[in-house]
C-alpha cells in the first residue's frame, strides 16, 4: 500500500553513547579475568523459534562475532546437547538450528550460545516453546498482525517501544503469525517526527535506517534495527514465529521484473534488490534452513517461501507468498488471467488444504482477498474494483475457491494484515458476481508498529460484507497503541474457533466465534 512519509526533524542522533563510554574505558588497564569476560561472544539480538509443529522447531541467534551455534534442549528434565552451523560474515552471524523427532505436546526450553573458535562459551540466552498435539482437541491459541517500523514511525523510547508486541506476548498464545511486512525497507527512520497535533515523536536511529535499503548490509540492517526493541526481543523469546513476507521487505507494492522510478535509489532493478532483501529476511528469521518432511508435513525449502505448519488434530497453518510470483500491478480489468499465486503454488495449496485432516485450516495471505488496495492509477491487490466476474488476478482466487468447494473443504478461515486497520469480512456466494464457493471469513489485523490508515473500498465479485471495521481517526496516524492492531484466536477442547480483534493497549474490539462445520 502507499506509505507516505511522516514529516521529519533530521538531526542525528549519537545512538551509542554506552557503547562509546565502553570504548573510552578499554582504554583503562582491565583485570585479565573481566578482559576475557568481555571477549566473550554475546547474543545482542536475543534468541528465537519458529515453524513450531507437532515434531519439529527451528532454533534462532545473532552472535556478536564469528563462532559456533550450540544450544541445549530441555524437556521434563531431559536434556539434549545440540551443536549448529558456523556464523560468520556470509550470514551476518546468523545461524539456525533445524530440530525434528521431538515428541508432541511436550514444552521445550532452549538455552542457547555461540562458541568462539577458541571453543570459550560466549552469553546464553533461553527461548521457549510447545510442540503441537497430535491427538486429541486440547485447545490452542495464537495471535497474528503485520506491519512494523513503516512511514518511519520507528522505536520510540518515550512510550516504551514497539509495545503491540508486548500486548500480543501478555496474551501467551502458542505461536505468532507475522502476516508480512516484517520491516520497511524503503522508509527511512530519522531522529524525529512531529504529528498534526504537534507532538513529536521521538526514534531511536541506527546506522543505515536513515535512507532506503539498497545493499545487502543495509537490508540486514533493517531487520537488526527491529530487534533492538526490548519487546520484539523478549516476545520471541517466549512465543514462536511463523513468518512471511510481503512488499517493504523490499519496495512498497513491487513486483517482479520491476524498474523502479525513485529518485532516492541507484539501484533501481527490483529483482536485485529483491534478492538481496530475500537473503536478508530469510538470514534473520526463524524458518527452516532446508525441505525438513516428518509428521509435520510439507516443510520450508530454501526455494520457496510457501509453507504449511501443522499444528495437530484442531489446525493446520497455510502461509502464502503473494510477492514472488504477481503479475505488473495493472488496472486488473484483463480477461486473461493475470497470476498472484502462479500455478505451482495453487496446486500446493490446493493439495495441501484438501488433504489436511484438521479441524481448522488457517490460510495466511499476506494481501486481503476482497479490499481494493490502489498503486497510483493501478492496482496493488488481488482485488480490482470492478464488482463483476473475475478479472485479471482474481481468476487466482476464483480457481482455489472452486476446487477447495470440489474437494469439499470446510472450516478455512484466512487471516491477512497489510492494510494497517481491522476488520472482518464475510464471503458469500449469495451476494458475489462469482458464486462457485462456500462462503468463509477473512479477518485483517495491523499494523504492529507502523503508520494507520484505512478504510479501503470492497470489491464485490466474492460477495464480502464488512461485519467490523475500525479504521484510523486521520491517515499514517502515529504507532501509540490505540490504533495498532493484532488477531488473536482461541481454539477450544470443542473445536470452536474464536477470533477477537484488539488494539495495541490489549483492548478487544471485535469478537466473532466459529462454530464447526461437519465434514462432508
Amino acid at each position: 500500500m502507499p506509505t507516505p512519509e511522516p514529516t521529519a526533524v533530521r538531526r542525528r542522533t549519537v545512538l551509542g553513547g554506552a557503547a562509546a563510554a565502553g570504548a573510552a574505558g578499554a582504554l583503562a588497564w582491565t583485570p585479565p579475568a573481566v578482559a576475557q569476560v568481555r571477549r566473550r561472544l554475546s547474543l545482542p539480538y536475543g534468541v528465537q523459534s519458529g515453524d513450531v509443529g507437532v515434531d519439529g522447531a527451528t532454533l534462532w541467534a545473532r552472535s556478536s562475532g564469528e563462532g559456533r551455534l550450540a544450544a541445549r534442549l530441555v524437556s521434563g528434565g531431559r536434556r539434549r546437547p545440540l551443536r549448529g552451523p558456523l556464523a560468520d560474515a556470509g550470514s551476518d552471524l546468523t545461524a539456525r538450528l533445524d530440530l525434528s523427532g521431538l515428541p508432541a505436546g511436550r514444552d521445550f526450553t532452549a538455552e542457547l550460545w555461540f562458541e568462539a573458535p577458541d571453543g570459550t562459551k560466549g552469553e546464553s540466552r533461553r527461548v521457549s516453546f510447545r510442540t503441537a498435539p497430535d491427538r486429541g482437541s486440547r485447545g490452542t491459541s495464537f495471535v497474528w498482525s503485520g506491519d512494523t517500523a513503516g512511514q518511519g514511525w520507528g522505536i520510540n523510547p518515550d512510550i516504551g517501544g514497539m509495545a503491540t508486541y508486548d500486548a500480543m506476548r501478555r496474551t501467551r498464545p502458542d505461536f505468532f503469525v507475522h502476516s508480512g511486512d516484517t520491516v520497511y525497507s524503503d522508509s527511512p527512520v530519522a531522529e524525529s517526527v512531529t504529528e498534526p497535533d504537534g507532538r513529536v515523536w521521538r526514534n531511536v536511529v541506527a546506522e543505515g535506517v536513515e535512507k532506503v535499503a539498497e545493499s545487502l548490509g543495509e537490508f540486514r540492517g533493517r531487520h537488526r534495527y527491529n530487534l533492538r526493541d526490548e519487546n520484539v526481543r523478549r516476545m520471541y523469546a517466549e512465543v514462536p514465529v511463523i513468518a512471511q513476507w510481503d512488499d517493504h521487505e523490499t519496495h512498497n507494492n513491487w513486483y517482479p521484473g520491476q524498474v523502479l522510478d525513485d529518485d532516492r535509489y541507484t539501484e533501481r532493478r527490483v529483482d536485485v534488490l529483491a534478492a538481496r532483501a530475500r537473503q536478508a529476511w530469510q538470514e534473520y528469521q526463524p524458518i527452516r534452513t532446508a525441505d525438513v518432511r516428518g509428521r509435520g508435513g510439507d516443510g520450508f525449502a530454501a526455494a520457496r517461501i510457501y509453507r504449511r505448519i501443522a499444528r495437530g488434530p484442531q489446525l493446520d497453518v497455510f502461509c502464502l507468498d503473494m510477492r514472488s510470483y504477481k503479475s505488473p500491478n495493472t488496472t486488473g480489468l484483463e480477461d486473461a488471467r493475470t497470476p498472484i499465486l502462479g500455478d505451482a503454488q495453487i496446486d500446493w495449496l490446493v493439495r495441501e488444504v484438501s488433504a489436511s485432516t484438521a479441524t481448522w485450516k488457517v490460510i495466511c495471505n499476506d494481501l486481503p482477498l476482497g479490499l481494493v488496495v490502489p498503486d497510483g492509477t493501478n492496482q496493488e491487490s488481488l482485488s480490482n474494483g470492478d464488482p463483476g466476474r473475475p478479472l485479471g488476478r482474481e481468476h487466482d482466487l476464483a480457481r482455489v475457491l472452486r476446487r477447495f468447494k470440489a474437494a469439499g473443504v470446510r472450516n478455512t478461515v484466512w487471516l491477512t494484515a497489510d492494510v494497517h486497520y481491522t476488520a472482518a469480512h464475510h464471503y458469500s456466494p449469495e451476494r458475489a458476481s462469482f458464486t462457485d464457493f462456500d462462503p468463509f471469513w477473512e479477518f485483517v489485523a495491523g499494523p504492529i508498529s507502523a503508520g494507520s490508515f484505512g478504510p479501503n473500498a470492497l470489491d464485490a465479485t466474492f460477495g464480502p460484507r464488512a461485519d467490523f471495521v475500525e479504521p484510523a481517526d486521520y491517515p499514517n496516524q502515529a504507532p501509540r497503541g490505540e490504533k495498532t492492531f493484532f488477531g488473536h484466536v482461541d481454539i477450544d477442547r470443542h473445536d470452536r474457533f474464536t477470533v477477537s480483534l484488539r488494539n495495541g493497549l490489549g483492548h478487544e474490539r471485535y469478537r466473532r466465534t466459529l462454530e464447526p462445520a461437519p465434514p462432508r
